[in-house]
């Protein structure tokens, strides 16, 4: 494959459901489905941490979050562990970011010549109120309450930002991009939508009719069976509580409606690519760090690893590319390192041979796999304890320390709905995924390692009591606005 520049393109929140070309009745992604037609769609990839912080370090080193010890929103990257971006600058190559990036700050080595207008963890700290979970039940989270407020039609913070960070990304391509012809340059142009606040412009909220909205498993049912560890984890962000049906469909509609506000984006940034001949030069890299539960369960945000916040769309695109390619074989964000350096022709080194990851310019252009492993894991805010992933051809193991854990038939069961754990007929396939999944991880020591590094960060910025007092910010600010803390109702 010829060596050529790289655009990656990254979402916030986009759950893989979500998606025209997935199938989704409803949704409408046309620059997505677009994307997917010039090349290949992969129907099963996963989050490494269905939360922003975590996902975003694995995308980055290429590595498990066990592996690179970015736990939770209060653990950031720093660039200490050298990344995709730092071997191609080593290379020679032009690596730029534009938009969220979700680091410790700006200053730190991460791996770019640019970093144009930023948003990195608040204060360079993060989130302290996640990184306490010592006690259950664990703090509740009030500023929750906001999420069932700021919902409808309007602009927000964030959709401005997206209008910027798409404005800039354009520009960019159209008029920096030509000056970089010695090797190819990586540009990651990385969008906030559809992350909350569910704020919606006008018109992308008026293409959903909030009556029309389906609601699925659990949805504002108060009777709905919930898994103990996530009952613990609704307790704790407290989202659902403070919604009634009327909102709950507003909720949905304005995800839909900013969702399609970032595929406009999307499809913005790929005219420019267009416009400017770079298509015939460029390969594609479309990806979200997570998904959203949409209220499945009772459940809203990200936070734990069924399909909905732990699925994410992945598509590639351009020159030597399947098209109309729909990938069965599942990848995760620790395949985007190897994506990146095969893309602009960086050989692997023998430690990034060794990594978990490989290139998906490759794998879309082998056999499909279905039997790879997928492995993701959660440490994170509302987490009473470590919770760990394994998807392996139809099954999929998702085990809590110290709960008992659930296994899913996907292929009979896409919506998660009958845990086959205690079902005898499984029990030689419940052995078998756990026993891969130990392959990869001890999970309870990996939990009492990442709770002890979580304690330290507590003791060092006051203690449990003075955190909790102090309370949640809910969204990371948009640049140039300044976080505001709850910590009651």
């Amino acid at each position: 494959m010829k060596p050529m520049n790289l655009l990656f393109i990254m979402s916030d929140q986009h759950s893989n459901k979500i998606l025209g070309c997935h199938g989704h009745p409803i949704i409408k992604t046309p620059h997505m489905d677009r994307l997917a037609e010039r090349g290949t769609r992969f129907t099963d990839a996963y989050s490494q941490s269905p939360v922003c912080v975590p996902a975003r370090a694995s995308i980055a080193t290429g590595l498990y979050v066990h592996e690179n010890k970015n736990w939770c929103n209060a653990h950031s990257y720093t660039g200490e562990i050298k990344g995709w971006g730092h071997r191609l600058q080593e290379g020679g190559h032009h690596v730029l970011s534009i938009g969220k990036l979700h680091y410790r700050n700006e200053t730190d080595p991460t791996g770019f010549d640019e970093q144009i207008i930023p948003m990195h963890v608040v204060e360079g700290v993060g989130d302290l109120l996640g990184s306490v979970r010592d006690q259950i039940p664990l703090p509740v989270r009030h500023k929750g309450k906001t999420l069932s407020e700021r919902i409808g039609p309007g602009e927000s913070t964030y959709t401005k930002y997206d209008s910027d960070i798409t404005e800039k990304t354009c520009g960019w391509l159209r008029t920096e991009a030509p000056k970089h012809q010695d090797k190819p340059w990586c540009l990651f142009s990385s969008l906030v939508c559809p992350h909350p606040p569910f704020i919606a412009p006008p018109e992308f909220y008026a293409l959903y009719n909030p009556e029309e909205m389906p609601f699925d498993k659990g949805v504002g049912d108060e009777d709905f069976k919930r898994h103990p560890w996530v009952e613990e984890q609704r307790n704790c962000q407290f989202f659902d509580q403070h919604f009634r049906n009327e909102t709950r469909k507003i909720a949905i509609a304005s995800y839909f409606g900013t969702t399609s506000f970032f595929d406009d984006n999307l499809g913005k940034i790929m005219r420019a690519l267009e416009e400017t001949g770079l298509d015939q030069s460029t390969r594609v890299v479309y990806t979200s760090d997570h998904g959203e539960n949409l209220g499945t369960r009772g459940l809203w945000g990200k936070s734990n690893l069924y399909e909905e916040p732990a699925a994410i769309p992945m598509i590639i695109a351009g020159p030597d590319i399947p098209e109309g390619h729909v990938c069965t074989t599942p990848v995760s964000h620790v395949d985007c390192y190897q994506t990146i350096l095969h893309g602009v022709g960086l050989p692997l080194n023998d430690k990034e041979k060794s990594m978990p990851g490989r290139s998906m310019f490759e794998i879309a252009s082998n056999h499909n796999d279905p039997e790879r492993i997928a492995f993701s894991e959660y440490h994170a805010m509302a987490a009473a304890t470590g919770a760990f992933m394994l998807r392996k051809g139809r099954y999929k193991l998702i085990y809590y320390v110290d709960y008992k854990p659930e296994l899913f038939d996907l292929e009979a069961d896409p919506e998660e709905t009958i845990n086959l754990v205690s079902d005898p007929a499984h029990k030689d396939t419940l052995s078998d995924i756990e026993q891969e999944l130990r392959k990869i991880i001890n999970p309870e020591k990996t939990d009492r390692e990442a709770k002890a590094s979580q304690a330290a960060i507590i003791e060092k910025h006051g203690g449990r009591e003075a955190i909790i007092q102090q309370g949640g910010f809910g969204n990371t600010p948009a640049p140039g606005e300044k976080p505001v803390f709850a910590a009651g109702p």
